[in-house]
């Protein structure tokens, strides 16, 4: 957002303000201030006149100014009504230099999930993707990819969903006590890189929101499905905010995610091209891969399909 029109919305989030004092203490001109204040309504800001000057009524907009104004986190947002995927958007914007943007949707009308899965990504979903440039190697990146579905678990609970991590990148809401769940967001992580550093990498969140969970593919939830509609600018700026206090604290989160994770404890089998392997989780590695104790012993998965198993 521009700086000066960030400037205005601040003083106007402290209270009303006159044209003449936002003048003065802005150092622009009334002709400017105004300006600005047509140029914030036309993004959906409600700026109202009153005798004491201009007033910030409330921030309701979901768009890349609305979420900007607040946001605790070094992101820039790109806003899109509708975009066919946010991560094929973000990696373009990836090949292009850029770094710590946020691409945004309301709606995605090509979005997929890993192995190329479609994901159904309507209106009033969380459809977003993070364009990052961490100094890491390869190795570390599935730690970016732990640190969002954190942060995600984290902004789902709380707006009052009983938010888990299934392993490796979907979080979820339990159903009962024998580890079955219901799916409410998911996480596909793409990078680009050398044998020893990382060049880019796009961590795309898709999360159901406001949406009917009876309108959702089979195993599926919403947030409002398990505690109402929630105020979505405020969600994303959450989630950003706690995915920026992950990025830059790595060794924060294999313990954060081991606090939220559902699949711990749970028999489970993970299908991998070398074949499968079936027992019980216990553990993640500090790269977060799995750790799996079978009747042969423990085995460690770095990748791979990971199901909930009834207990034996």
């Amino acid at each position: 957002m521009n700086e000066t029109r960030q400037a205005v919305l601040e003083a106007l989030a402290d209270g009303p303000a006159s044209g003449p004092d936002l003048a003065e203490s802005l150092d622009i001109s009334r002709a400017a201030v105004w300006k600005h204040i047509e140029a914030l309504r036309e993004a959906e800001f409600a700026i109202e006149s009153g005798p004491n000057g201009y007033e910030l009524a409330a921030v309701e907009a979901y768009n890349g100014p609305s979420v900007e104004f607040g946001l605790e986190a070094p992101f820039s947002i790109e806003y899109h009504d509708a975009v066919g995927s946010t991560n094929d958007r973000a990696r373009e914007l990836a090949a292009d230099g850029a770094a710590d943007v946020a691409v945004l949707a309301d709606e995605q009308t090509g979005g997929r999930g890993r192995l190329e899965r479609e994901w159904a990504a309507p209106s009033g979903g969380v459809w977003v993707s993070v364009v990052t440039r961490p100094a890491i190697t390869p190795a570390q990146a599935p730690l970016l990819t732990l640190a969002a579905s954190v942060a995600t678990a984290t902004a789902a609970r709380e707006a009052g969903v009983d938010a888990r991590i299934k392993w490796p990148n979907d979080v979820v809401v339990p159903v009962g006590d024998d580890g079955d769940y219901r799916k409410l967001a998911g996480i596909l992580t793409e990078m680009e890189g050398q044998t020893d550093r990382v060049d880019w990498l796009v961590v795309g969140i898709g999360l159901n929101a406001n949406l009917d969970a009876d309108a959702l593919p089979e195993g599926a939830t919403s947030v409002r499905d398990e505690a109402g509609d929630v105020d979505r600018r405020r969600f994303v700026q959450r989630l950003l905010e706690e995915f920026e206090r992950y990025r830059t604290d790595l060794d924060a989160v294999v313990p954060a995610w081991r606090e939220l994770a559902l699949t711990i404890g749970q028999r489970v089998r993970v299908d991998r091209p070398s074949g499968e392997v079936v027992g019980e989780a216990v553990d993640v590695t500090e790269s977060g891969a799995l750790v799996i104790e079978t009747d042969d012993g423990r085995v460690t998965v770095a990748a791979g399909d990971c199901e909930h198993l009834r207990p034996v």
